[in-house]
């Protein structure tokens, strides 16, 4: 690597204080505060999850799930498999075809389904692509198509500010790939007929199962299309009906916590537990403060810090969870992609090997530079304490 330009500081003494839990990771997150294993309801454990109790415990956190995100009750809720990625696809699958399909796609997540609709469905829709850090042109969503597209760029840290681009009289379907952003902003539910998260995110639950949320605009496409592919076992929402009828009858159980493939039961409890400490917070309201304020102190550190700045350049398109930054240009001047890399390992490796920052690298395909998770789970005084030791990183790493 090139040393620092003239001028800057070859070396700065290490930070005195750490934060006191140093998990900045955009997934699985840190989990919430005073987070202990016997803290979870393990009753539940090594038995059936289609048995009385497991049931009641998977419907339990599909209440609280609506409760939390005030999801309206005409819309319906299941826990299904494969996290995120597992609810956006049986979403896609089921859904997509009888119309045209527009795809929004500003990081690697929402470019990810538009490979899906393009190469694995065979679809031909319209892509609107904006480069890291921007967003696309939401005016230009034909409002007569199925809209795929990410809330929350979690790998970009660019996201959607608002509902109002989306008409209330459309003809085609909202599918919100939602995680990064649910539990961390006010979705409005009469825009959004799919939505889609995993637990690993903004309440630090553990991976490997996803949230699919419905909408009835969405119910009644799966009553009446039949997709034109075929469908995994772990996909099917609707049991087969004549052909005559158009389409098969939704499975309402799997919306009561009746899942249709095993479920960790831990992972379960683990959620309920995220739920419940979220919902003695106070909620949604709570957690949007909580994201906000951890946003708030990581901007206030970028604004004070010449060597770094907000990879989304515009504030009112922001994330406040996955707060993506790259390099002030003259802070790496000199150093191509290769170098810029290297620098952020060189960065990621010091700050761990400290205990002072877990998991902060920039996303592999996204500019090189820093990606703080802000989300509720995490507290503000580690934001604070965190400014110091990157800089210190920094120059550390600079001067190799």
């Amino acid at each position: 690597m090139n040393r620092p330009a003239s001028g800057e500081p070859p070396h700065r003494e290490k930070p005195d204080r750490r934060p006191g839990r140093p998990h900045f990771s955009s997934g699985p997150c840190a989990k919430p505060p005073g987070w202990r294993p016997e803290h979870l309801a393990l009753g539940s454990l090594g038995r059936s999850h289609r048995s009385k109790l497991g049931k009641a415990r998977l419907g339990h956190a599909i209440e609280l799930t609506r409760r939390l995100l005030r999801v309206p009750a005409g819309h319906r809720i299941a826990i299904v498999p494969a996290s995120d990625t597992g609810a956006v696809e049986m979403a896609l699958w089921n859904l997509l075809g009888p119309r045209p399909v527009t795809l929004l796609a500003w990081e690697s997540f929402g470019a990810g389904w538009v490979t899906d609709a393009v190469e694995q469905l065979k679809l031909d829709p319209v892509v609107i692509e904006a480069d890291y850090g921007q967003l696309p042109d939401l005016s230009a969503v034909d409002q007569a198509s199925d809209v795929v597209f990410t809330w929350n760029g979690t790998t970009s840290g660019v996201r959607v500010p608002d509902g109002k681009w989306i008409a209330a009289d459309r003809h085609g379907l909202t599918i919100v790939d939602a995680t990064s952003a649910a539990f961390a902003t006010e979705l409005p539910w009469d825009k959004i007929d799919v939505a889609t998260f995993s637990w690993q995110k903004v309440l630090g639950g553990e991976g490997g199962h996803g949230v699919l949320i419905l909408g009835p605009r969405a119910a009644e496409r799966l009553e009446s299309h039949v997709p034109a592919w075929p469908l995994p076992k772990i996909f099917r929402l609707t049991k087969p009906a004549p052909a005559e009828a158009g389409g098969g009858k939704l499975i309402e159980g799997v919306f009561r916590g009746e899942t249709i493939n095993t479920p960790s039961m831990l992972a379960v409890e683990d959620y309920i537990y995220a739920l419940e400490w979220a919902q003695g917070l106070g909620g949604l309201t709570a957690l949007i403060a909580r994201a906000d304020a951890n946003a708030a102190a990581l901007d206030r550190w970028v604004a004070a810090t010449p060597w770094v700045e907000h990879l989304a350049a515009d504030p009112g398109t922001r994330s406040n969870t996955s707060v993506c930054l790259r390099f002030a240009e003259e802070a790496v001047a000199g150093l191509d992609r290769e170098g810029e890399v290297a620098l952020v390992k060189a960065m990621a490796s010091l700050l761990e090997t400290e205990g002072a920052a877990f998991d902060v690298a920039s996303y592999r395909d996204a500019p090189p530079g820093l990606r703080i998770w802000c989300g509720a789970t995490v507290e503000t005084e580690d934001i604070e304490a965190l400014g110091p030791w990157l800089d210190w990183a920094f120059y550390e790493a600079r001067s190799m």
